[in-house]
């Protein structure tokens, strides 16, 4: 009986340990999209003028590599946007919005982001803005963006908590579209 309820006891304990972080099962499905690019459609915050409203919106699962997947994301012709999540200590992710001028240089807003703050889960991952965005936007220290991605979806958002500003813009990963060129600053 007692080597019974010890069973019970540990096997739980020990499927537990074993499961897969929720960041690798993330990591992993994003993975699966690599080399493939899907229009998108803003789905919240999107205004006339705001220079997204009415253009298309395409992403590009560019390079996967073990440890940083990089998704350019294109705005009409402006090539300027990349996000690149880095996969760092104990499964945590890392997104940076690295911005490049047309002759591919930086721009003067870039490598803004932030750190997941545990591994969240297969599904979504949230990146609080670190201290660096804050240092270089004082507007965004209160940032938080997120990344949804399912069978059918991918989509990106930012939240302003203490303001009204939101923006989301969703992919659909049923359908694939012609890959852009590469984006400022990357060779072909």
């Amino acid at each position: 009986m007692k080597k019974i309820l010890f069973i019970l006891l540990v096997l739980p304990l020990q499927m537990l340990a074993q499961e897969t972080p929720g960041s690798v099962q993330f990591w992993e499905t994003l993975k699966n999209h690599c080399g493939k690019s899907y229009e998108g459609e803003i789905i919240a915050g999107g205004k006339e003028g705001d220079g997204f409203t009415g253009e298309k919106l395409v992403m590009h699962v560019r390079s996967c590599d073990t440890n940083e997947i990089r998704i350019p994301f294109f705005v009409g012709d402006d090539k300027s946007r990349t996000w690149v999540l880095t996969k760092g200590d104990n499964n945590l992710i890392v997104l940076k919005h690295d911005h490049r001028k047309p002759d591919g240089s930086d721009d003067d807003v870039t490598q803004y982001g932030g750190l997941s703050p545990n591994t969240g889960r297969s599904d979504i991952q949230f990146f609080p803005a670190d201290q660096f965005t804050a240092d270089l936007l004082a507007h965004a220290a209160n940032n938080v963006w997120w990344i949804t991605v399912d069978d059918t979806s991918f989509t990106y958002n930012l939240r302003r908590i203490g303001s009204d500003r939101l923006f989301s813009v969703k992919f659909d990963l049923t359908k694939e579209v012609a890959t852009p060129s590469a984006p400022w600053g990357t060779e072909d």
